[in-house]
């Protein structure tokens, strides 16, 4: 380690956490708070997260009681690091509770770091199924970005915010949402984010009767994941196909959609049992439509049996 004078550019030097833990009873104020931020950034980086929460609670308390003194980006890092290991420790909605006081802070200050921060944090809220909180903070990021003149941004922020409207059963919303997006995403020439909105689309159109609009947008997913050999994404969006055909009155073209969808799903390593059991029931009412009432009904009582198994763990 070279010696160095006061005043002279260290940057060259590399410090050590070991350094960092031995400069905190030397330093006072910002120094103090700084290094324990600091100290909290590498042990994150370690994963060791109950560690570097505390270290980061630790630098909150001494940037909040420096008050005026402190730079409101110090204060709001800290919250953003203490939001950031509540989510690694699956406390979500604290996490998302400390990331909204650094958004607020960060754009008190009109940092460009608030945006970036504010679309984890909606995506955090609809990690925890809180879709009004989604909708509301992405709305915002929606205007910054489209003031940015950041088109990529606002296409992912507005489908997310679709996501939130669909998962609260609003398709309406939903709907206009992925349309908003699909155009900024065409307009961008980004296929496969296209595609993910018009499976979406698809999705709403059913649940809103327009059948044969969500055959079209169905069908347009599906050439897309097909071509891209985007397997997972195809099996998504053949369903989508398979509920439009069925509510359009093709129930031969639906079954035979449905079976495939079916057996590519249970062919896969990973058994999604809510998925099957969602494809299994629309395969009984398809059989229901084409009078083939005994094999829909033997569908259902096999479902019920596996349903009571999974809602007793």
């Amino acid at each position: 380690m070279s010696d160095h004078s006061e005043g002279e550019d260290n940057s060259e030097e590399i410090i050590t956490e070991e350094m960092l833990w031995e400069k905190i009873p030397e330093v006072q104020g910002l120094d103090r708070a700084n290094t324990y931020y600091e100290l909290s950034a590498r042990i994150y980086a370690r994963g060791q997260y109950d560690e570097a929460l505390a270290l980061a609670e630790t630098a909150r308390d001494i940037y909040a009681d420096l008050g005026a003194i402190a730079p409101a980006e110090g204060l709001a890092q800290a919250y953003s690091a203490i939001g950031y290991n509540l989510n690694q420790l699956k406390r979500m909605n604290e996490a998302a509770t400390a990331m909204s006081k650094a958004v607020e802070l960060l754009r008190e200050t009109k940092s460009p770091m608030a945006i970036e921060l504010a679309c984890t944090l909606g995506e955090w809220w609809y990690g925890s199924k809180e879709y009004e909180k989604t909708i509301e903070c992405m709305n915002q990021c929606v205007q910054e970005h489209l003031v940015d003149g950041n088109d990529s941004g606002a296409a992912n922020d507005l489908h997310l915010i679709g996501c939130a409207y669909r998962e609260s059963k609003n398709y309406g919303k939903a709907l206009e949402a992925f349309k908003e997006s699909r155009a900024l995403f065409k307009k961008l020439k980004e296929v496969i984010n296209v595609a993910r909105c018009d499976q979406k689309i698809a999705h709403c159109l059913t649940e809103l009767g327009d059948a044969e609009g969500a055959l079209l947008a169905a069908q347009k997913s599906l050439d897309v994941f097909v071509t891209a050999h985007d397997h997972r994404r195809e099996t998504y969006s053949s369903f989508e196909l398979g509920k439009a055909q069925l509510a359009a009155g093709y129930y031969e073209e639906a079954l035979m959609t449905l079976e495939n969808v079916l057996e590519s799903v249970t062919e896969s390593e990973f058994k999604d049992f809510e998925f099957i059991i969602d494809i299994e029931r629309k395969i009984a009412l398809t059989l229901n439509k084409l009078e083939r009432v005994d094999e829909a009904n033997e569908i259902i009582r096999r479902l019920d049996a596996v349903t009571e198994v999974i809602d007793e763990a």
